[in-house]
């Protein structure tokens, strides 16, 4: 039984990088759920069994809304950001709902996959340079940055030329490690920006044939949403568009480059690109302190009751190597079946964009190694620079080399 004394302060840090704290195999293994003591000095539930936290991610009796009382957010940065954060994804229903349904449209399946050919000559350009430059590259700056951020400046109708503007802006405001003013200052320069293209676009008697101009016709022009709602959409998408993706396409690159046995079964079939995008989304779950929840009134889980009140952290990235659902969790595996991952959490805060991070990393992991067949990493896992203090998990560089 965890007593006072065994509270570990949250984020718990990791022993290896490329696996979650050592602690949530524990906390895994108790018959109790268990606790952890926040950056505020308040304690919040921790739960880390693919059971609980599913059960916990699809119940409306937990609360996403930021600032109730007893929210566990991750650092002081995090929670300035999040408090002032009035998109639906700090919302519970109703208001969810409505937001949700007026976007999913434009995140369908048959609309990313409609996007393929497009992302697969953004793949292969970006391809074609670092062929040019030599036999060494930087991976994250030159490859997996760009892609997403590329792509999700088209589907949004961003510039692409302030790419270098909204990638450092969204940098400071997933980094834990930093003050809320430096946070909160980005994330005004973004807002910023970002109502500029609005009232640009907005302008225009056709505002355009992507999502901001969507909104605008659909959505801001028949008075069903204002622009400072509009331009918070649009804020959350762009960070959400290239961020986690260009994380997850980094690690896998880095994965699959180690288990060249791995990598083998994608060259013998190509096919296989598609469990293995579900394996490396299993496997690394970047969004490693997702899931942050209050409870609205008790709740038993497991035989144990949650209060109402009280905080409660359901990790995603533990539940996904929880060795009850899935064998041998800790080994990299593409012939195994990790389509119940919850990489992209589960219920109704699912990720939106789930369809299009799927195609994306497709396009990018097959190409790489297809046309780079070589390509190895230019450095030992120890010396390569983890994101550790971020909240969505990476890598800040990823040296490679070939020939």
């Amino acid at each position: 039984m965890q007593t006072r004394q065994d509270i570990p302060d949250f984020p718990i840090p990791r022993e290896c990088p490329v696996h979650p704290p050592a602690a949530y195999t524990t906390f895994q293994e108790r018959d109790e759920p268990s606790k952890v003591r926040m950056w505020n000095g308040k304690d919040a539930w921790i739960f880390t069994r693919y059971a609980d936290v599913k059960f916990i991610l699809a119940d409306s009796r937990f609360s996403i809304v930021p600032t109730r009382e007893n929210f566990p957010n991750v650092s002081a940065a995090r929670a300035a950001i999040r408090a002032k954060d009035k998109t639906f994804i700090s919302m519970d229903a109703p208001g969810h709902t409505r937001y949700r349904r007026m976007l999913a449209r434009e995140f369908t399946v048959k609309k990313m996959e409609a996007w393929r050919p497009r992302i697969r000559e953004i793949t292969n350009g970006l391809i074609d340079d670092l062929l040019a430059r030599g036999n060494r590259a930087e991976l994250v700056h030159d490859f997996c940055l760009p892609l997403p951020s590329l792509v999700i400046s088209e589907l949004l109708g961003v510039p692409y030329d302030s790419h270098a503007f909204f990638q450092e802006q969204s940098r400071y405001r997933v980094r834990m490690d930093i003050t809320p003013d430096v946070a909160l200052a980005a994330s005004k320069r973004m807002m910023d920006f970002l109502d500029g293209v609005t009232r640009d676009k907005e302008a225009l008697d056709d505002p355009g044939d992507d999502i901001i101009g969507h909104l605008i016709a659909d959505q801001l022009r028949t008075g069903e949403i204002s622009r400072e709602e509009l331009v918070g959409i649009a804020d959350l998408l762009i960070v959400a568009g290239h961020e986690t993706t260009a994380n997850m396409i980094a690690l896998s690159a880095l994965s699959l480059a180690l288990h060249p046995e791995q990598l083998a079964l994608i060259r013998q079939d190509r096919a296989r690109i598609v469990p293995a995008v579900e394996e490396m989304l299993r496997y690394h779950t970047i969004a490693h302190f997702n899931g942050s929840r209050v409870a609205l009134e008790d709740v038993e889980i497991r035989g144990h009751k949650v209060r109402q009140g009280d905080g409660i952290l359901a990790l995603a990235n533990a539940a996904n190597r929880d060795p009850a659902v899935f064998a041998c969790p800790n080994d990299v595996d593409i012939t195994r079946d990790a389509s119940a991952h919850i990489a992209f959490s589960f219920g109704v805060h699912q990720c939106l964009g789930q369809s299009l991070a799927r195609v994306e990393m497709q396009e990018a992991l097959a190409l790489l190694f297809e046309r780079i067949p070589d390509l190895r990493i230019a450095a030992t896992v120890d010396e390569l620079p983890f994101k550790g203090n971020v909240f969505v998990y990476g890598l800040h560089q990823l040296p490679v080399e070939w020939g």
